[in-house]
């Protein structure tokens, strides 16, 4: 997954992505201000300049993390397939050989988070939601594309396969913390890949 700028520019730069790193390792509720600014370097003060409260910077980094990974996944190699289903399962290859290092390096910042706050921070969890339902997006356009390419016509929607890639993700990503480590999630992806090649006729190893 996208690492956090290794020179950022501000202090505001440097909280959030902080953020990024600290609450994938302790959580959105146990993470603390002063943590952030310890891990950011910077003073309470300069949090509280930039961040009304807590809540204000969980929903400015779950926009950070959009950010980030926008362009992460739009420069990855999957998209260099002409054919629109041979970019939904490599997509699926790239979100499995992307679980390197550790649990906080590879698991997501917006799943960890709506899982703590979907009913105590409305502002979070709806940062979250845009966050994950605009990657789904970009993943749905192909899933339309093959679609129609293959001659698909069925009671499932790109939207709703798109979302479904996102729900195993998550959930691969909760096995990963309960097993302690990717390969619980990588089996879970091959799962997946699967799954959608035999939605398209395509049967996978």
């Amino acid at each position: 997954m996208p690492t956090p700028r290794t020179a950022p520019r501000t202090a505001r730069d440097k909280i959030l992505d902080a953020a990024l790193s600290v609450i994938r390792t302790k959580g959105y509720s146990a993470t603390t201000v002063d943590d952030l600014c310890a891990a950011a370097g910077v003073t309470k003060g300069a949090f509280f300049h930039h961040f009304e409260s807590k809540d204000a910077l969980g929903v400015a980094a779950a926009n950070h993390w959009s950010a980030m990974t926008g362009g992460f996944f739009a420069s990855a190699p999957y998209h260099g397939h002409a054919d629109p289903l041979d970019r939904v399962l490599a997509y699926l290859d790239f979100r499995r050989d992307i679980l390197l290092g550790t649990l906080p390096e590879f698991t997501c910042l917006v799943g960890t988070m709506v899982q703590e706050v979907h009913q105590t921070s409305p502002a979070i969890a709806a940062a979250c939601d845009a966050s994950i339902s605009a990657h789904a997006e970009t993943i749905e356009a192909d899933i339309a594309d093959a679609m129609k390419r293959y001659g698909i016509a069925a009671d499932w929607t790109a939207k709703g396969l798109a979302l479904h890639t996102q729900a195993v993700l998550q959930g691969a990503f909760i096995l990963a913390k309960a097993k302690g480590g990717p390969a619980v999630a990588a089996e879970s992806i091959r799962h997946l890949k699967r799954y959608v090649g035999f939605l398209f006729g395509r049967p996978q190893t």
